[in-house]
């Protein structure tokens, strides 16, 4: 056989198997774009918009809103640690003319909401803008604490305002515990280092020393709410009995400022203006924030919760 011949046939398979190899390469960068590049991406653009980071078409002059959902108390939604990045993105960014805080709360930790509230504070005085609260349905105790710090607070008529207060909860097992003759023996360093125990009874030094802390926060909460809006608030009102108030009766008594909705709101006072809705929402896949809520669900269903909780709410 002609030597020529050979070699061209065996350059000639060479070059298939090249082909071949190549191809082979192709559909592994293809599969390996599709199992692992295009989820990934996928995920972190939904994520990075459902934290609002990621903003669409944002050209135009915007006011923002940002969002106090559900308790205020670390992580959760109303988190400082989710809230603050939020208002921190509002305020530095030069598109956004004027913040809203859209707030449906009962309240929750007081620290959460001091948290908030200085750095409200802190970015307003870096970037001034009109900063105003609007409270939807519920927006007490806590929640109220942030909105006292913007410029102006609405609410609608038949929102739920107020609840200037502090709670201060536990349970108190032991006796059920005696009735089926188990106890538990404690060692604390002071008289007080267990007094939230709910397997101990309690003691009238510890009784006292809870209601004690109780009042406290509950008149440095009423003191602020006074330091904030003195010439606003009626005369005659117990401000610090813990009670909430209609939008409309709220107004009378100078706990908001004016009646009206969020709708209402922005296009009064900024009809120009597009509306950013930067959350913070809840971050990850739909799946998987289900799955996360209903194992929650479970969770919380399921096992008693033996511990003291203080709140504003």
């Amino acid at each position: 056989m002609d030597q020529s011949l050979v070699f061209r046939a065996a350059f000639k398979d060479l070059l298939l198997d090249r082909k071949a190899e190549r191809r082979s390469k192709g559909w592994r960068a293809v599969l390996y774009f599709l199992m692992f590049v295009l989820p990934a991406g996928l995920y972190w653009g939904f994520y990075a918009w459902s934290s609002g980071g990621l903003r669409f078409g944002g050209g135009d002059d915007a006011v923002a809103v940002i969002r106090i959902e559900g308790e205020i108390a670390d992580g959760n939604l109303a988190s400082a640690n989710r809230v603050i990045p939020t208002l921190r993105k509002a305020f530095e960014a030069e598109r956004v003319k004027a913040i809203v805080l859209s707030i449906e709360s009962p309240g929750g930790a007081p620290l959460e909401a001091e948290r908030i509230y200085t750095a409200l504070e802190s970015w307003r005085q870096r970037h001034p803008k009109p900063v105003v609260a609007v409270i939807n349905n519920l927006g007490a105790s806590a929640a109220y604490m942030v909105a006292l710090h913007a410029d102006r607070i609405y609410a609608g008529n038949y929102s739920l305002v107020g609840s200037v207060g502090a709670i201060l909860s536990g349970w108190d097992a032991h006796e059920a515990l005696g009735r089926v003759g188990v106890s538990q023996r404690v060692y604390a360093s002071g008289e007080l280092k267990a007094m939230m125990n709910p397997y101990l009874p309690m003691s009238p030094e510890a009784e006292h020393k809870a209601r004690d802390l109780v009042n406290t926060m509950g008149k440095a909460f009423r003191a602020e709410l006074v330091a904030l809006r003195k010439d606003k608030l009626a005369d005659g009102i117990d401000f610090g009995s813990g009670a909430v108030w209609g939008g409309a009766e709220a107004k009378r008594i100078g706990l908001i400022d004016e009646v009206a909705t969020i709708d209402q709101v922005v296009k009064t006072r900024w009809p120009d203006l597009v509306v950013d809705d930067m959350g913070p929402r809840s971050g990850g896949l739909p799946f998987a924030a289900a799955a996360a809520s209903w194992m929650g669900e479970v969770i919380a269903a399921s096992t008693a919760r033996l511990r003291a909780d203080v709140s504003l709410r």
